[in-house]
């Protein structure tokens, strides 16, 4: 098992290392290939009334003009040894890991992530924890009432939670639940965790349901399908024969086995919460790191895009990497194997 986590974080590292790669040439291999020149590349990052010798000045200042792959080995090293950047009255030095300077902000990228990361954080792991324990009980509940008036209730709900865009389901849900109702606060009110529990859970219930609704849906409808063709199994035949009580054979032997398609999808969902809820932050004015992410793309700040993105493709990495290790906890048929 320890060679196995060893060679799973060196090809986590190998695939952190191509994810930058192809996300630095989208921005400047790419419009190079285009036809764009340097100065093209930095008229984004002035304002409409600058001049060329201005245009030309930032191109030159934000290392424009020197090939890509000189380009990409300075942000490399800025990750390992730190950077130092000169700007203008002075020189400031980012320590490692650096993921750079914002070209809008002028603000260093990895602590504004980093300051941003609690509230994805509360966001995506609560969400998380409400969609996978109603998704799953419903999907085994509805399994085991084939047909009834719960299974067809429960899988219509689930088809409208995976039919309905989150941005409409937010919104609406805010229209009732706080403009009409008053049941919840202002979820744009960011109060962290150790200042007010309570407050911090009550502007955060909402974008945990709402979210949770659109996942869950799937998980229930996966669950289901996965209870209905493990309980048809002949071991669980066997089980029942041996006498064994009814919550042992449904909760040890059918959702067990069903469990290792349902870790992989929480796996891939989470990893890409955490790396930025996009339209759940923006629906609720979320100042998280997908709200962040968008922001930057519409700036076109390649430093905040690219430290956005690597540190999405870290949170699925890793997501993954732990999902892979519980598969042993769950199927024992993996630790044999």
């Amino acid at each position: 098992m320890f060679t196995y986590i060893v060679r799973r974080l060196i090809a986590a590292v190998m695939l952190l290392f191509v994810v930058s790669i192809a996300t630095f040439a989208i921005f400047f291999l790419v419009p190079r290939l285009a036809g764009m020149s340097a100065d093209d590349l930095a008229s984004r990052y002035v304002g409409k009334a600058a001049n060329a010798q201005v245009i030309h000045d930032t191109a030159i200042r934000l290392g424009f003009n020197d090939p890509v792959i000189v380009q990409y080995g300075r942000f490399v090293k800025g990750i390992f040894t730190g950077v130092d950047r000169n700007y203008g009255p002075g020189v400031e030095h980012c320590p490692a890991p650096c993921l750079g300077y914002s070209y809008v902000t002028q603000n260093p990228v990895l602590p504004d992530i980093l300051n941003r990361l609690p509230i994805t954080l509360s966001l995506a792991l609560g969400a998380a924890v409400v969609w996978v324990i109603f998704g799953v009980a419903t999907g085994v509940v509805s399994a085991l009432r084939r047909g009834s008036f719960f299974d067809r209730l429960s899988m219509g709900i689930a088809l409208a939670g995976v039919s309905l865009p989150i941005f409409f389901t937010g919104i609406v849900s805010l229209a009732i639940f706080r403009d009409q109702l008053g049941l919840v606060g202002d979820v744009a009110d960011w109060v962290p965790f150790s200042e007010d529990p309570l407050t911090w859970a009550n502007n955060l219930i909402l974008p945990w349901v709402t979210l949770a609704f659109l996942y869950a849906a799937g998980y229930a409808r996966l669950t289901r399908a996965g209870m209905l063709e493990t309980m048809s199994e002949d071991y669980i035949r066997t089980a029942r024969a041996k006498g064994l009580a009814e919550r042992v054979v449904v909760l040890k032997h059918g959702l067990r086995a069903t469990l290792t398609p349902v870790l992989t999808m929480f796996g891939l969902d989470l990893g890409l919460l955490l790396g930025g809820a996009v339209l759940t932050e923006s629906t609720f004015s979320l100042p998280g790191i997908g709200k962040y992410a968008v922001d930057a793309i519409s700036n076109n700040d390649l430093p905040q895009v690219m430290g956005v993105t690597l540190i999405a493709a870290a949170f699925i990495i890793l997501a993954n990497l732990i999902v892979d290790l519980l598969y042993a906890v769950v199927d024992p048929r993996v630790r044999l194997a």
